[in-house]
């Protein structure tokens, strides 16, 4: 949908932008099992509407061989690098790699995004620590979580409420404080940050001299960055308190949940969903060891929607101002069928673009993922980001390897270096520090902040390196 400037028509005149535009937009928004449902109210609600059983392309109108478009499925040169993408009527989602049909139905249970949220996860760390009587007070606690990943419920208020001495719920607190991610179920930033130092002290981590103790006494100053003011209350250099902010800044997060989850979590708009079918599916046509990518953006419903031609003659036989309201139903059934058709339009540009620019992570996987953006794919596309953002919203691929996943994974900056962070974690023999994970990044090329590994991988669940070697320990 390239957005290009239309001249005012005059009044009788004006183009069809809005309406068209309008819903082209709200159909693009849609995944396929919306879309679906889309489309069999309309059937329902208007007689000018019919959906024809005949195997035909819904982009060109030829007549499909088993499913597929004869034309449409034609490589568009011999260059292997560009893929064949095109709108498909396949409703299996089963198949092979190498694009042919599988007999038998694949199951996608194994590459499900796993739903976890962030009590669960913390509960899991602990579970075994703990006694039979101190299960329902994690559970309390866990429960009470913010959106911030703190606890602000005083241990004093659910010792009344359990019927128990204070040092129990200390207790139960304690531990899950030291769970990934640190400092989570804390009172306050201060207690999180005061629990996250205290850790990379024992863990043998580099900090500037009186950093905990700037932390307990001087918090305020702390958080308002006042040198000057930390220096006189603490008793060092204005150098040294530069040096403890900085510090804080860089390698502690105030915030448990954001550290885990990023700024999204608790949020329900943003929760993980579970893809099982997808709206397009990418295999390959084997060539050589160099194959050629085939991109089916799936057509929801079997058959191809098309105007009636017995309402068209109806109208004509109609009164004046039976006609009028029956020739509004056509024109929207008309409308609807254009839009339609831009929409596959649209998704089908999309993933040329994103089929050949993530050819590599299509076929090798997440370590291959290439950074891009929506903004650069709508420029090279020439349509609004809010066109491309609309695109991606609610809908999945399955790719070649059987794995469903988000079509806004293809926009994730982050996975590669994810990936190689779970790699070098896994090859370890000693636990690394996300100090020394940042130095063998930056020895491949990549230059990110200690914190920012910290972040990549609590995304990926993995525990900091003094819970990995408590862990190795104990096996």
């Amino acid at each position: 949908m390239a957005q290009r400037h239309v001249p005012y028509q005059g009044p009788g005149h004006r183009p069809m932008t809005t309406a068209h535009l309008a819903q082209t937009m709200t159909l693009l928004e849609m995944n396929n099992n919306e879309l679906a449902e889309k489309i069999q109210r309309e059937l329902a609600n208007n007689p000018a509407l019919e959906v024809r059983e005949d195997f035909r392309c819904p982009t060109c109108g030829k007549r499909q061989i088993n499913q597929v478009c004869p034309s449409c499925s034609i490589p568009p040169s011999m260059d292997q690098y560009s893929p064949i993408v095109f709108v498909s009527t396949r409703r299996s989602n089963s198949f092979n790699g190498s694009g042919a049909h599988s007999e038998e139905k694949d199951s996608f249970e194994d590459f499900s995004a796993e739903s976890e949220d962030l009590p669960l996860f913390v509960l899991n760390q602990i579970r075994t620590e703990l006694e039979p009587d101190e299960r329902l007070i994690a559970a309390t606690i866990l429960t009470s979580l913010d959106d911030y990943g703190l606890c602000p419920t005083p241990s004093i208020e659910m010792a009344v409420f359990h019927h128990v001495p204070l040092s129990k719920i200390e207790h139960v607190r304690s531990l899950i404080q030291k769970c990934d991610p640190l400092g989570v179920a804390s009172q306050s930033s201060q207690d999180a940050l005061i629990i996250q130092a205290k850790s990379l002290q024992e863990a043998g981590q580099e900090m500037p001299p009186s950093t905990i103790e700037a932390l307990e006494e001087g918090f305020y100053e702390l958080s308002h960055k006042n040198h000057r003011a930390l220096a006189k209350l603490v008793g060092i250099s204005i150098n040294d308190a530069k040096n403890i902010i900085q510090f804080i800044s860089e390698n502690l997060n105030p915030f448990p949940a954001h550290s885990h989850w990023g700024t999204q979590w608790n949020q329900t708009d943003d929760l993980p969903v579970r893809y099982q079918d997808p709206d397009v599916i990418i295999s390959y046509l084997k060539k050589d060891d160099d194959p050629q990518l085939m991109v089916e953006v799936l057509w929801p419903i079997y058959g191809n929607l098309k105007l009636n031609p017995v309402f068209r003659k109806v109208i004509s036989g109609s009164d004046e101002e039976k006609a009028e309201k029956l020739n509004a139903e056509y024109q929207k059934a008309n409308l609807l069928i254009k839009c339609l058709n831009q929409r596959n339009h649209t998704l089908v540009q999309l993933m040329q673009k994103l089929a050949k620019e993530q050819r590599d992570y299509i076929l090798k996987g997440d370590k291959y993922m290439k950074p891009m953006t929506r903004a650069s794919i709508a420029e090279d596309l020439n349509v609004h980001e809010s066109t491309i953002s609309r695109a991606v919203s609610s809908k999945s691929v399955q790719l070649p390897s059987g794995k469903i996943v988000p079509i806004s994974q293809f926009f994730d900056r982050s996975l590669h270096i994810r990936t190689i962070i779970k790699e070098l974690i896994s090859d370890e023999g000693k636990p690394l520090s996300d100090t020394k994970i940042t130095k063998l990044l930056k020895e491949r090329g990549f230059d990110i902040a200690r914190r920012t590994v910290a972040k990549y991988r609590s995304m990926e669940g993995i525990l900091p390196a003094h819970l990995r070697k408590n862990n190795k320990s104990d096996l």
